[in-house]
């Protein structure tokens, strides 16, 4: 095979209903529904999306399965008009395409998620031709919203680990992310895979419930905590690096003990318009970043702006630029405390 190139983003493809509410209702009340619009979504389509909207000349490419459905079709369109090769996406007769309701409250931001897993709960260890890939990196999200690739595999632990240590017998570096679930199945679904990745990145929350680690105390990040937590992730397996983000900051820390902290943008009022896409905006910056050879820092301070720029539109890919918009955006913005 010729020298590897460019990033194959895997895992999640999903339609994104996102609808701007004007509060949060208690059960058997009502909400007014102020906005709403429908983007594709999902970790794998997003990332895809985003490394071509930073207009970085990167090589992108996919894998997973969708409907054959009109979501399904949205999703290949969308695709096609941001130059993603999507050889190996695949539509599926047997499940509909993935989709979420999400709800945004107007004055947070804050979301919610209703989801369909879909097509997406029957992609499995046999949908990744990884003889085929030419990518010099493999993007996979989001362990534990992949039915099939969670399940048990009695050689490698999980079908994600069978598929991340596959890539890296093949000379593929692998980049990883996780879903926020409320659930125990962290350390089971996750812990698995970690010998395989090279690149973890994830948010306190999911690093809290795969550490075992309390990382906010009454409401307020304690970064001793969350630098633990990513040392713990180290020793856990993770080969390269360890990233994990949160509303205050960003947090990176390498095999070699080097640790970097990066603070997020204070934005002011009205800037957000939602924050759904937001982690895998901060994801895909941080992928861009291990593409061109960006050091830590560099990289955790772009992929804040990144995702920053996410936030200023109500779908997950709107609101992100190029890669000269988003550093003008971030000289632009003040930063929170470092």
């Amino acid at each position: 095979m010729t020298e590897r190139a460019g990033i194959c983003c895997t895992g999640n493809w999903i339609v994104d209903r996102v609808k701007t509410v004007d509060v949060w209702p208690q059960e058997e009340t009502l909400a007014n529904i102020l906005d709403e619009e429908t983007g594709t979504g999902g970790a794998a389509c997003n990332v895809a999306i985003d490394l071509s909207r930073f207009g970085l000349d990167l090589r992108v490419s996919g894998v997973g399965l969708v409907g054959r459905d009109t979501d399904g079709e949205r999703i290949f369109a969308d695709c096609e008009a941001a130059g993603i090769d999507t050889s190996f996406l695949r539509a599926t007769g047997d499940a509909p395409t993935s989709y979420t309701d999400v709800m945004t409250v107007r004055d947070s931001g804050r979301r919610t998620f209703f989801h369909n897993r879909g097509a997406n709960a029957l992609l499995s260890p046999e949908h990744y031709p990884l003889d085929e890939l030419s990518c010099r990196i493999l993007t996979l999200g989001y362990l534990l919203l992949l039915d099939l690739m969670d399940e048990e595999d009695a050689e490698y632990g999980t079908g994600a680990a069978r598929v991340l240590a596959g890539c890296r017998q093949r000379g593929i570096l692998t980049m990883v992310d996780v879903v926020s679930e409320d659930s125990d199945r962290f350390a089971r679904v996750v812990t698995p895979a970690l010998g395989y990745v090279d690149y973890l990145v994830i948010n306190e929350i999911e690093a809290a419930r795969t550490t075992g680690t309390e990382i906010r105390r009454d409401g307020t990040l304690d970064r001793d905590a969350l630098e633990r937590a990513a040392g713990i992730l180290i020793d856990s397996g993770v080969k390269e690096a360890v990233v994990l983000h949160t509303p205050e900051a960003a947090f990176g820390l390498k095999a070699s003990g080097e640790g970097s902290w990066r603070a997020a943008h204070s934005l002011p009022g009205g800037f957000i318009r939602g924050s759904a896409g937001a982690g895998d905006a901060f994801f895909a910056g941080i992928v861009a970043g291990v593409h061109e050879g960006w050091d830590l820092r560099e990289s955790l301070g772009f992929a804040n702006a990144a995702a920053a720029s996410c936030l200023r539109h109500p779908t997950c890919t709107g609101g992100v630029g190029s890669a000269a918009e988003i550093r003008e955006l971030a000289l632009g913005l003040s930063l929170r405390e470092e």
